[in-house]
Parts: C-alpha cells; sequence; structure tokens
C-alpha cells in the first residue's frame, strides 16, 4: 500500500498523483496505534527507512524516536520531494532523506542498526532478492521491521457480490505485475528464507463499524476505497469487471463505510527480526 521504491517493478498499481499522497497519510495515521503501539528502536540508533514514499510514516516516526537517526530513501524524486517538505514543515533534525534505487543504494555495508521496511514488498516481483540485498546494509546482530498488508484477509458487511469482486480485482491487478498483495502470511517463511534469525510475527486486525466512525471514516473512505478507485483503468482494461459492475462494485463497497449496518475488517502484518550477529 504504499507509494515508494519498487525494485524491479514495472509499476506502482496505485500510481503517484495527488489522491494517492493524501490516502497514504490517512492510511498511517488511521494505523499508526494498531502497528506501531510496541515499536522500540534502542537510543542513537542509525535506521534505514526503505520506500519512504510521501513521507507517511518518516514524520511519525522520527517524532516518536528523536533520539534515533533516519535515513529514508525512494526511487521516486517527486516522492521524496514531498516527504523533505512534510519534515522541514515539522523542524526535525535528525532526517536525511534522498532519492536513491534499492539495489543501487549510496550506503555502506552494515551501516545500519535498524531496517523499517513498510508496504514495499508486496508491490514487488521478487521481495526474497530485496530482503536478501537489504541485509547486507545491516550491522551483524542488527534489527529488521517489516510491516505488509494481506488483501486476502478482508472482509466486509454488506458483502455483495459487485464489491467483492471489486476488491478481488485489485489482487489480481498486482498478480498480474508478478506482485503478491497477500504477502502478509508469508512473512515469516519469507524472512527466513533470506536469512535473518529471531523471526517474530504478529497480525494487526483493523475493524470498523459504526461504533469506531473514525475508523470507518479514515480507513475505509479515505484509505481502502479511494486504493480500490485507483485500478479502475486496469480492471475495465483487462476485462475484469464491466464499467458498470465496477461502478456498483465500488459505490457498494464504499457503503460498508457509511451505512449503519456496515462492517469492515482487515489485517496487516508486523514483522520483527534479527541478523545473525
Amino acid at each position: 500500500m504504499s507509494s515508494g521504491e519498487l525494485g524491479e517493478s514495472k509499476a506502482y498499481v496505485h500510481g503517484y498523483g495527488e489522491r494517492e499522497a493524501q490516502r497514504l497519510m490517512d492510511q498511517a495515521e488511521s494505523v499508526r496505534d494498531l502497528i506501531h503501539h510496541d515499536t522500540a528502536f534502542p537510543p542513537d540508533s542509525r535506521i534505514l527507512e526503505v520506500a519512504c514514499g510521501v513521507g507517511a510514516q518518516t514524520v511519525e516516526m522520527a517524532q516518536q524516536f528523536s533520539d534515533c537517526r533516519f535515513v529514508s530513501f525512494d526511487k521516486i524524486p517527486h516522492s521524496v520531494g514531498l516527504a523533505k517538505e512534510r519534515v522541514w514543515a515539522t523542524g526535525l533534525q535528525g532526517v536525511h532523506l534522498l532519492a536513491a534505487d534499492l539495489f543501487e543504494a549510496p550506503f555502506k555495508p552494515e551501516s545500519f542498526d535498524v531496517l523499517f521496511v513498510s508496504y514495499l514488498l508486496e508491490h514487488l516481483p521478487d521481495p526474497l532478492a530485496t530482503l536478501t540485498n537489504l541485509k547486507a546494509l545491516l550491522r551483524p546482530g542488527g534489527n529488521l521491521l517489516v510491516v505488509e498488508g494481506d488483501h486476502g484477509s478482508c472482509y466486509f458487511h454488506p458483502s455483495t457480490p459487485e464489491a467483492i469482486r471489486a476488491w478481488k480485482c485489485l489482487i489480481e491487478v498486482q498478480a498480474g505485475l508478478g506482485c503478491d498483495s497477500e504477502i502478509g502470511r508469508r512473512l515469516h517463511p519469507l524472512l527466513q528464507s533470506a536469512g535473518f534469525e529471531d523471526v517474530r510475527v504478529s497480525p494487526r486486525m483493523v475493524y470498523a463499524d459504526q461504533s469506531r466512525p473514525h475508523l470507518q471514516h479514515q480507513f475505509v473512505l479515505q484509505t481502502i476505497v479511494p486504493m480500490v478507485e485507483g485500478i479502475r483503468t486496469e480492471a475495465i482494461t483487462k476485462g475484469l469487471m464491466s464499467p458498470a459492475e465496477w461502478e456498483k462494485g465500488v459505490e457498494d463497497l464504499r457503503e460498508t463505510g457509511l451505512s449503519p449496518e456496515g462492517t469492515f475488517s482487515y489485517t496487516f502484518f508486523k514483522a520483527n527480526a534479527k541478523k545473525r550477529g
């Protein structure tokens, strides 16, 4: 769900427009406490944030861990520019942002204490190669933090056939790019295969209903629905749904965040691991 570093992927399925930038901000805000309430970094850690995108998490993380030093990079210069604007607006001093390619990153081996990777692996055709490449930048005994979603974990009510189909189009469009939007469930074996140790994964479920109106608004209406709307052209062009079916599906999905009876559930996965000391 990030507009970040794509490695060798041909396209970021959600695009790089203004609306997507705002969607990423809303997503980060809506699940910040759910994802990061137990995140902890040792003081003075040098943290590499991989694929920072528009800085949706950069500022919050840097403010929370003001005694650490952050280096945040992304392949897309425009995204880095937006991230810099956010950092400058807050007056943060311990953040260095730059545009760089994941596989040609200008960092010395073993120069970071922590690697922070979020919402990136689902957009890569070879996430294992990415993790292996990143591991070289981590010092022996250093920590890896990975956060990914899993589109196959999504359930909602009312669940019309069109709404379900529109959601599945999101999965199929990413699969057509050789990517896995259900990668959250694979984090444990994936990190083990990349040679990390002490791998621990925990699911983080977002659940919204009328008793949690802030989540219905910020997560369902401002994060989920725009994410699905962003693949309209691909879904219709590929013949996955007709225009009429698509419009009904998106509208029905929106109702899960508007209707008094609407409910929505989605699970993120957070993984912590170490590099052998």
